[in-house]
């Protein structure tokens, strides 16, 4: 430095020194062509711009060059995923979704395993009240999480148990409804193995969880969502397991699909007579007092949504026989059942689908109602008319 610019530094005209030796006489300071040191000026001014345009671009590597890392060069076509078994490099592998922040390709999971887990979870409970199938599907699928899916399978029969009858009944048909997409053949099975492996911790806080996987085993079997040789299999590989063992003792039963179907009762845990008994006395209060939120409030406590139907089909039996043998136009029963289904589907209490499996049923069962009430197939068809008009069924389609 000159004696002029070491003045300067010592005024502190500059704020930052750099101490360079050299024997070469130095150039002007503010023509410096040092970087750390030219970018700025006196007083902490700025001389020039920090856009970027004074960086080096990176120079690719060659292959033959020794700092050569082609896992490095690659890992900028995708994110990793959370899962170690997913073959991201292959050219088969599919594209789950997109990083915005990344700016990348994502291959496997979106979620870690245990995001999935709780996400799963409140699924499930969610399940339990609406009991819609289609959402829980749906949430599956946005997931994109097809490597943990047998969790799914784990999960979902883990939380039923501490529940009562009627939650089990809607995991079996949850599974059902599962398969074979997005749940494939080996995703049920892994899940149940997982489920099976886990079985001593399960019962320390459930201890009749044994009894009830058997039965969920079973159940799975007889709605084909489980092969037969899942069982043989695991017994080979697992040999005096009990929970298989109470599996095939309830499918070697005699009529064993049909009650298995019933396994967990109508869905509430009581047997299906009672149930039916209480809808008797449910539609016959109903009659007499006319109370539409009443009724409505009762059913809704019944918590057998899959068996509305039969609710339907005895509904319009009893109104029938109220009406006496001989049909007239002021049947008031039936326009009262026809009144409280109407008010029913409208609140979301029972679906027009149940709705018309009762009415199916119904018109199945004619001859043997006609003994008893002659004029049951003209009620029958009135009934079905107001329910429409009332919003029960869809309107008739007229081909032109």
């Amino acid at each position: 430095m000159t004696a002029k610019e070491r003045s300067r530094v010592a005024q502190g005209e500059y704020n930052f020194v750099a101490i360079i030796c050299s024997r070469t006489p130095l150039p002007k300071f503010d023509t410096f062509l040092c970087p750390c040191i030219a970018m700025f000026n006196r007083k902490g001014k700025w001389v020039d711009a920090m856009d970027g345009s004074d960086a080096i671009a990176a120079l690719p590597i060659d292959k033959d060059d020794p700092l050569y890392d082609e896992e490095e060069i690659e890992s900028g076509r995708y994110v990793l995923s959370s899962t170690a078994d997913a073959d991201i490099t292959s050219l088969n592998a599919t594209v789950n979704g997109y990083d915005p922040v990344a700016e990348k390709a994502v291959y496997g999971p979106m979620l870690t395993l245990a995001e999935f887990k709780i996400r799963i979870s409140d699924a499930i409970r969610e399940y339990f009240d609406s009991a819609d199938a289609d959402e829980v599907v749906r949430g599956i699928e946005e997931m994109k999480c097809q490597d943990y899916h047998p969790e799914v399978v784990k999960r979902a029969i883990s939380v039923s148990l501490d529940k009562g009858p009627r939650e089990r009944e809607l995991i079996s048909r949850l599974l059902t409804c599962l398969h074979p997409y997005p749940l494939a053949d080996q995703d049920l099975e892994a899940g149940f193995e997982l489920l099976l492996d886990s079985l001593d911790d399960l019962c320390i806080d459930i201890p009749d969880a044994k009894s009830m996987i058997g039965s969920f085993l079973a159940r799975a079997v007889v709605d084909e969502v489980l092969p037969p040789a899942f069982l043989s299999n695991r017994n080979n590989t697992h040999p005096g397991d009990g929970v298989v063992e109470k599996a095939v003792s309830l499918l070697s039963r005699e009529h064993c699909t049909a009650r298995l179907e019933k396994v967990w009762g109508p869905g509430d845990g009581r047997p299906v007579s009672e149930l039916k008994a209480e809808m008797d006395q449910l539609l016959k209060e109903y009659l007499l007092s006319r109370e539409l939120d009443e009724a409505a409030s009762c059913i809704r406590e019944m918590k057998a949504s899959h068996f509305h139907h039969e609710l339907v089909k005895r509904g319009v039996t009893i109104a029938m026989e109220e009406d006496g043998l001989d049909h007239t136009s002021n049947s008031s029963s039936l326009d009262a059942m026809a009144a409280l289904f109407s008010f029913l589907v409208r609140n979301a209490i029972v679906s027009e689908f149940q709705v018309s499996k009762g009415i199916s049923r119904l018109r199945k069962i004619l001859p043997d109602l006609k003994l008893d009430v002659p004029a049951a197939p003209a009620m029958l068809d009135e009934f079905e008319e107001m329910a429409r008009e009332g919003g029960c069924l869809p309107a008739k389609t007229t081909n032109c």
